[in-house]
């Protein structure tokens, strides 16, 4: 590939800056994050203008609704971006710790210190919230970030990232630590992928199915993400039926439009009777649209469509769900890792043996008992916001969020040993 000078800019700039970063205190860096906090909310109307201009562009495309409601921004939103800043800013610093430490025979001392990755960039699509989310992170736990939004929110995230440079340039710190990637050439993103590992120490892909694919195939740099968030739910024969109705109803409802959003209901087949229908009409009293095997559509209604195969492997993102009835939890944990996409996976039973079972074979990165699908978010789990879930066995898995952008190295203390 050809030279791009605009991008190998942004890499030497972004490689400095992050020689630099490890040493800016976490008082300054925390103070930064204050400072940013207040920007977004004093800015919020600027922020919903500029969104509204992305939103009104998207739908002269005439994209799904789904999509549109990743992009949407509003009063409640900017908010929540402003809640997981501060959740971020009250996290101890995450970098100079101990994390474990020996003594070996000869005296020497050797400890595993946790430092910053480096230079993380991150692509992604249409949910302006992760331009605030990953610049926060990362400079919390002292990495330098590259961001190359998708074009469809390009002035949500052109005027958020403004905001952090703002802030960064206030509190006296290096504008660079945030490079934001403002060019909509596609190519940039190509060359960002095969031509910047001299510049890039991670790639962080979140967005649909075909993006993260296109990162995994170029990218020489290693990456960390998932392909889909094709989560279910599996109700067991020993589930109680009104903790089984709230976790369904959540688990697919709450947010259809998320990764963690249940796609595929599991049902044990010796509590159809029981269960079945008053599950599934609670859904349909909301909205949802059910497919589901010959068995299931007997017990409901011959209006519901048979799912097929090509059922079973949808991240649908909108209000619809497919449903099997399944001989047990043997059979869902084999259905679930032949179809899942190691996202999150949820089981309602009152048997602790066989919740322990489902936990600890299905190859989730979050296996959860008796709680929704949704669940699934950094926030949730008390780490702060998040970059995204990470379905991979290497580095991070599950929500990465501040503890998962560190590395460590060793630091080893002696008093004149040598190696005989």
């Amino acid at each position: 590939m050809l030279k791009n000078l605009y991008m190998d800019k942004i890499g030497k700039k972004a490689k400095a800056a992050s020689r630099q970063i490890s040493n800016v205190s976490i008082e300054k860096r925390n103070s930064v994050l204050k400072l940013f906090s207040k920007y977004i909310k004093d800015n919020s109307r600027s922020i919903l203008i500029s969104n509204q201009k992305d939103i009104t562009n998207a739908k002269s495309k005439k994209v799904k609704n789904s999509f549109i409601e990743r992009l949407r921004l509003d009063n409640k939103k900017i908010k929540q971006i402003r809640n997981s800043i501060e959740e971020i800013i009250k996290f101890k610093d995450p970098l100079n710790k101990t994390l474990s430490s020996w003594k070996r025979p000869n005296g020497l001392i050797i400890k595993r210190v946790s430092i910053p990755i480096g230079v993380i960039g991150v692509i992604y699509e249409s949910r302006p919230n992760v331009t605030a989310d990953v610049s926060a992170l990362c400079l919390k736990t002292g990495n330098v970030v590259i961001l190359r939004g998708g074009s469809e929110a390009f002035n949500s995230n052109k005027i958020i990232a403004g905001l952090f440079k703002k802030a960064l340039k206030q509190k006296k710190c290096n504008e660079n630590y945030i490079q934001f990637i403002e060019k909509k050439n596609r190519r940039n993103v190509d060359y960002l992928l095969s031509n910047m590992k001299n510049y890039v120490d991670i790639i962080i892909p979140r967005g649909g199915k075909n993006l993260i694919k296109k990162v995994l195939k170029k990218s020489i740099v290693p990456t960390i993400g998932h392909y889909d968030g094709l989560c279910h739910v599996y109700i067991d024969k020993e589930a109680d039926l009104k903790i089984a109705i709230k976790v369904v109803k959540n688990s697919k409802m709450r947010n259809v439009s998320i990764c963690g959003a249940a796609e595929t209901l599991l049902i044990d087949k010796n509590c159809l009777k029981t269960h079945c229908k008053p599950i599934l009409n609670h859904l349909i009293e909301l909205g949802c649209k059910i497919v589901a095997d010959k068995t299931i559509k007997k017990l409901i209604s011959n209006k519901i469509k048979i799912a097929t195969k090509k059922d079973w492997e949808t991240e649908y993102l909108s209000p619809k769900i497919s449903v099997k009835n399944v001989s047990g939890v043997e059979e869902a944990i084999k259905h679930i890792n032949k179809y899942g996409s190691s996202h999150t996976d949820s089981i309602v039973t009152k048997n602790k043996k066989t919740a322990k079972k489902f936990l600890s074979n299905i190859n989730s990165a979050i296996a959860i008992h008796n709680a929704s699908t949704q669940f699934a978010d950094g926030a949730e789990f008390g780490l702060g916001a998040e970059i995204g879930i990470s379905t991979g066995r290497l580095h991070a898995r599950g929500p990465v969020g501040v503890d998962q952008l560190t590395s460590f190295k060793y630091v080893v203390y002696g008093s004149g040993q040598t190696r005989p």
